[in-house]
């Protein structure tokens, strides 16, 4: 199998699973006083210090979850719960509810269906803002919305980088917007992480963020970089808090209880270590390929369209992602045909109930649904090579041939009922 899904998730390094092997050895609960327990803590508190390392943050600013999920739904429903309790107290609060949460449009479900739950259940007013036609946040509506009334918002959040287009956001601009409105920013960057630098602390430093303002949280998930899954964390500031999802034992700040998995803690810190380290190499190495692979589909397929920023520099889009449009076939269809010749790959759309929906990427960036139900997205790990991307690039002509007929097919039949 040629595997370019990697932004689904990426083969485990084997640092990460020579650390984890090593570290099921360790016992001891890292809550105990007794050696055994300080034995697990400081595996545990040194693999805290190496993640944070690489997001340029402190160590006990960095709160280990399950996944990026759980990370994302923290972040969310605690800065809302929190910021609705505290909004009469807070130095220079107006005591208007702060009742809006700004989002992009085309975000993540984890982010999606969080918000929509705090709408549905908390009375949130969920305010979309739009998306340009590559994919990427239109900030003069951002910032018109900020404007309008800063002290009504609870939050915003955004993905640090599209996890279907590629497209790299702005972040460093929301953040100094977020900043100077006295608003909080949550940063989604699990599809980010191990492909762009990340620094919050040089962030919040150059939108001279006060404090609880700015960017004070941000999600990343280890086995998108080449850690186990099962394991994700939350960046959350010094200056900033959360009402905790889960109550107990008060580990980690009293932000999120439970005890921590240490094995799954040391490995997400070693594939930390080896991305970081190896961070521009990669990344140029992953661009080339991303290129040829785009040249190629050009080539062999010359109706498709590639989606997202195309624009030159590293800050455009993810230098392993490669997203197209295929008019006149269904994206299921290619995917499945795909499969079956060995190749292993996504579509940009979600499946609700085993039921294939438009990419809600492409449709918020105004693209139509024939775009839409004709995603392909093909991604680049760490492991890839020139191979992967010729396998595909010799599989792709008699998949998307069958496919578009299927796709003819299935139009037909839906007209003659």
């Amino acid at each position: 199998m040629v595997y370019l899904d990697h932004a689904a998730t990426t083969p485990m390094l084997p640092e990460a699973i020579e650390a984890l092997t090593a570290a099921l050895a360790v016992v001891g609960n890292p809550a105990s006083i007794h050696s055994a327990g300080q034995q697990a803590k400081r595996l545990l508190e040194e693999s805290r210090e190496q993640v944070a390392a690489t997001l340029g943050v402190d160590g006990i600013e960095v709160v280990f979850t399950g996944n990026g999920t759980e990370a994302v739904n923290l972040a969310l429903k605690g800065l809302w719960w929190r910021r609705r309790g505290a909004a009469p107290a807070e130095p220079g609060a107006s005591g208007t509810e702060r009742t809006r949460i700004l989002v992009p449009a085309g975000e993540h479900h984890a982010t999606i269906d969080a918000v929509e739950w705090l709408e549905q259940h908390e009375g949130a007013d969920v305010v979309e803002i739009p998306l340009d036609e590559v994919g990427r946040i239109r900030l003069d509506v951002l910032e018109a919305e900020l404007e309008q009334g800063a002290d009504s918002v609870a939050f915003v959040t955004m993905l640090w980088a599209n996890n279907e287009v590629g497209t790299i956001q702005p972040v460093a601009e929301v953040a100094g917007l977020t900043a100077r409105a006295g608003v909080p920013l949550h940063v989604d960057a699990i599809a980010a992480y191990g492909q762009v630098p990340i620094d919050v602390r040089a962030i919040r430093r150059e939108s001279e963020a006060p404090r609880g303002a700015g960017l004070v949280a941000l999600s990343v998930s280890a086995h998108k970089i080449g850690g186990p899954a099962g394991i994700g964390a939350l960046v959350l500031d010094r200056s900033a808090a959360v009402e905790p999802l889960i109550h107990g034992g008060g580990q980690q700040r009293k932000v999120r209880s439970g005890t921590q998995d240490v094995a799954a803690a040391a490995s997400f810190a070693a594939a930390a270590r080896v991305v970081a380290s190896r961070l521009d190499d990669d990344a140029e190495r992953m661009s080339a390929l991303r290129d040829r692979l785009i040249a190629g589909v050009a080539a062999a397929v010359p109706g498709a369209r590639v989606s997202g920023d195309l624009g030159p520099g590293a800050s455009a889009r993810l230098p392993g992602n490669a997203h197209f449009s295929f008019p006149g076939c269904e994206g299921d269809s290619l995917l499945f045909l795909l499969d079956a010749a060995g190749v292993a790959v996504s579509t940009g759309s979600a499946c609700q109930a085993g039921v294939p929906e438009p990419s809600h990427v492409l449709i918020a960036m105004g693209r139509s649904e024939a775009d839409a139900r004709g995603a392909l997205r093909v991604t680049i790990g760490h492991g890839s090579t020139e191979a992967d991307v010729d396998a595909f690039l010799a599989a792709l002509p008699a998949a998307h041939a069958q496919a578009a007929k299927a796709g003819l097919a299935a139009r037909a039949t839906s007209f003659d009922r």
